[in-house]
């Protein structure tokens, strides 16, 4: 944090038959642990030899054990020097552990274990969940922390609550300045919710907005806690005296930063064409696919859920293709949608009977217009059939009058819910977070240090381990953020669950097969990536396409350098161990699937490296890095909704038609709901200085003791900022509407550089917030 380096000089006489130093065994007597950055040794023939340590060295009171560390010359198994190898073969032994005991904070020991510590059972019945992991709900696995059951008929892990730390092996948790980056933006949330949860305690009047003005202020000056003297009570409690001399110092603690979306147009979350251009710019750019086939039809088994027969017809939408038929829009591709029918369906019933949530089974139509812009044209919401006269089903497509007017926005909102959660617990949190950790923690445990794969991904595994400990305590847990602020509520991570039973696919997750398996686009050998768009203007994809392409160049130069045939791949213990624990024990409940790809060739090995550094960097920091902006005004992606859309024959009706505003402001989350997630997501969009852009690493010239690695390291770092000039390019070009235009956000979320804050931009190399 001092920017200061510590260097150490010492001398001493070696056998001139030595060799080249391979490892150094470093032991700390100091009473403190401290970080060691490098080792360097000159005086030998071969010049000098980098030993990139990177590591904390425990002090001997707390971690008695020794610290082995290699230089920074890759080998495979087979190559590795007579000398090396008993001690490669310790650290590894060192760092699966033997699966017993509790954790301390100083071991680094990975080891796999369930999601078992969501619930709280010690609090209460409704704090019980269920076990994610195992053969009744199947899910990735995490790093095990050693703690005892603390329940046994849950086989619920004992949780630790914050602000006590969750054990993540010690070189996995977070350096300094990531933790004071952290931990401040966690301060700044505290601080962002506090005045909404006092006033919520003091009285239910303040529990809601009463007007879009409302909203505005939290902006401008943030929500003040007006306490009069007849509440003498509240004024003499610590925390709001507190509170009053932070207002009136009028530092701003309790403001919010204005969201980018109201930054070029304050009512662009109003218009149609804004509420199409977040589906392909926006922060969940991943749920779109192409209409196939109208009506759209439903994989759910109408025995468990009754008739799925969509509600959508072709007077629906006629009207709005432009002369054309619906055969005819299928034909020439101009039809899109996205459908959440199926991953919410099956929950609705549960969801609509907790307090205070409403939601619907959505599925949304797109129409791509002559001016290569989506609009959209029908919006499907869809109940649980409750009996055979009950209506489950209803169409709102855009409006012709002022009630049609609300009633469109409130089904739009209803969209972006749904949107919000699936974006969040499948596409977010599942598909880079979660899925990624198996990887990380077998390549720990079976790749040394030494081993080029294991120098590959080393950047691209930086704090993931941390940072899903965290969502652990704090986020996915029973009563946290997402329960708290989505509208799924307690039953959130069942659904994230559902969709890596039913969804999730490895030999998927890569961006050409995403594309294509979401009809985005077809195989075209012609075209620069292999791929045509059959949405041309698609920032996500389009932009993406670039980085995919300079990873796997990246990644297909290194492989071949170290793995010249298929023998070396098929050959490498170490690499074949990794990649079979990755899904035998890391992915179990998946393990027969027979869609993993096989790890046979050198192509096998590209592929499945490009992907894991596709989803660690750019397909998460699409997915992430723009949740404050486009999240952080309520009403333009509510998490949450708590009515449903009233008709003619409803109680409510009356009510919506004589104030349809209040309606409106009523159906979104109440204040405190509300700026509880926008704190949350502003913390979570927020980079930290110490952030590693990709094409970036520590140390470029020694993290490798290969010369031409390195050179071609710099060659990908040099394409990295070529991409991002192209992508400055497209955001001015006025020809790409969905990225350019009055009022419109230029796409930047794949824009590889950022500065620290909230940028909606950059790519890190990896999984950090």
């Amino acid at each position: 944090m001092k920017a200061e380096r510590v260097h150490y000089t010492a001398e001493f006489t070696v056998d001139s038959d030595f060799g080249v130093p391979g490892a150094i065994t470093v032991s700390n007597k100091h009473q403190r642990e401290f970080f060691l950055e490098t080792i360097t040794i000159d005086g030998f023939a071969c010049g000098p030899v980098h030993f990139p340590c990177n590591s904390w060295v425990q002090s001997r009171k707390h971690h008695p054990s020794e610290r082995i560390f290699f230089s920074n010359k890759p080998y495979l198994p087979s190559e590795t020097p007579a000398g090396l190898r008993a001690l490669r073969e310790k650290e590894l032994r060192n760092l699966r552990g033997d699966g017993e005991g509790v954790r301390k904070m100083s071991d680094r020991i990975y080891d796999f274990d369930v999601y078992n510590d969501l619930g709280n059972p010690d609090k209460g019945n409704q704090l019980v969940r269920p076990t994610l992991g195992g053969k009744a709900i199947p899910y990735p696995r995490r790093c095990r922390t050693g703690r005892p059951p603390m329940d046994s008929d849950t086989k619920a892990e004992s949780r630790v609550e914050k602000p006590t730390p969750l054990y993540v092996p010690r070189d996995e948790q977070f350096e300094e300045s990531k933790q004071l980056t952290f931990s401040n933006g966690r301060l700044r949330a505290v601080l962002h919710t506090l005045i909404p949860a006092i006033k919520a305690s003091i009285s239910a009047d303040n529990q809601d907005f009463s007007s879009f003005s409302d909203i505005d202020v939290l902006y401008k000056e943030g929500l003040l806690l007006k306490v009069g003297l007849q509440d003498e009570i509240w004024k003499n409690l610590p925390l709001l005296k507190a509170v009053s001399k932070m207002q009136e110092s009028g530092e701003g603690q309790l403001k919010y930063d204005t969201p980018k979306i109201l930054s070029r147009d304050k009512l662009a979350w109003l218009r149609d064409d804004e509420f199409a251009r977040e589906a392909v710019s926006g922060i969940n750019p991943v749920s779109i696919e192409r209409l196939r086939v109208f009506p759209p039809k439903s994989n759910l088994d109408p025995e468990i859920y009754g008739p799925l027969e969509s509600a959508l017809k072709e007077e629906h939408i006629l009207g709005h293709l432009n002369g054309l038929s619906v055969s005819q829009a299928l034909e020439e591709n101009k039809l899109f949608m996205i459908d959440y029918h199926d991953i919410y369906l099956p929950f609705l019933d549960r969801i609509n009977a907790l307090d205070g949530r409403k939601a619907y089974a959505t599925r949304t139509l797109f129409f791509l217009t002559p001016l290569g812009t989506l609009k959209p044209i029908a919006i499907e919401l869809s109940l649980p059939p409750a009996g055979p006269n009950s209506r489950s089903k209803r169409v709102v497509t855009p409006p012709v009058d002022a009630t049609g007017s609300w009633i469109w926005q409130l089904a739009k909102a209803h969209v972006c819910s749904n949107d919000a959660s699936v974006h969040q617990l499948v596409h977010h949190w599942l598909r880079t977070h979660a899925s990624l950790e198996p990887f990380i923690l077998a390549a720990h445990r079976q790749l040394s240090a030494m081993h080029p794969v294991f120098k590959l991904l080393d950047p691209h595994m930086r704090y993931t381990l941390e940072i899903n400990a965290l969502a652990r305590q704090n986020l996915i847990n029973g009563d946290g953020v997402i329960e708290s602020c989505f509208t799924p509520g307690q039953y959130s991570m069942e659904i994230s669950a559902a969709a890596y039973k039913n969804f999730w696919r490895f030999d998927k997750e890569s961006l050409h097969a995403d594309l294509i398996r979401r009809g985005m686009a077809v195989p075209d050998p012609s075209q620069p990536h292999g791929l045509k768009l059959l949405l041309e203007d698609y920032p996500y994809a389009q932009d993406g396409l670039l980085i995919w392409s300079a990873i796997d160049s990246w990644v297909r130069t290194y492989v071949e350098h170290y793995y010249p045939n298929s023998s070396t791949v098929c050959n490498d213990r170490e690499l074949q161990a990794w990649y079979s624990e990755a899904i035998n024990v890391g992915h179990f409940d998946l393990r027969d699937a027979d869609w993993w790809p096989k790890l046979a060739t050198s192509d096998d090995l590209v592929w499945i490296l490009t992907v894991l550094i596709w989803l660690a960097s750019a397909q998460h920091a699409a997915l992430n890095f723009g949740q404050y902006s486009f999240g952080g005004y309520v009403p333009n992606r509510p998490a949450l909704m708590r009515r449903l859309i009233p008709d003619e024959n409803d109680p409510e009706y009356a009510n919506f038609l004589a104030d349809p505003q209040k309606y409106f402001l009523l159906a979104l989350p109440n204040v405190l709901q509300g700026t509880k997630l926008m704190a949350v997501i502003e913390t979570l969009s927020t980079h930290s200085p110490d952030e590693e852009y990709i094409g970036e690493r520590q140390q470029p010239s020694i993290w490798t003791g290969d010369a031409e690695m390195i050179e071609a390291f710099y060659d990908f770092s040099a394409e990295i900022r070529e991409i991002e000039k192209e992508i400055n390019r497209r955001n001015a070009d006025p020809g790409l509407k969905h990225r350019c235009g009055a009022g419109v956000l230029p796409y930047e979320l794949l824009a590889p550089t950022s500065g620290p804050g909230v940028t909606c931009r950059g790519v890190p190399n990896s999984v950090t917030i």
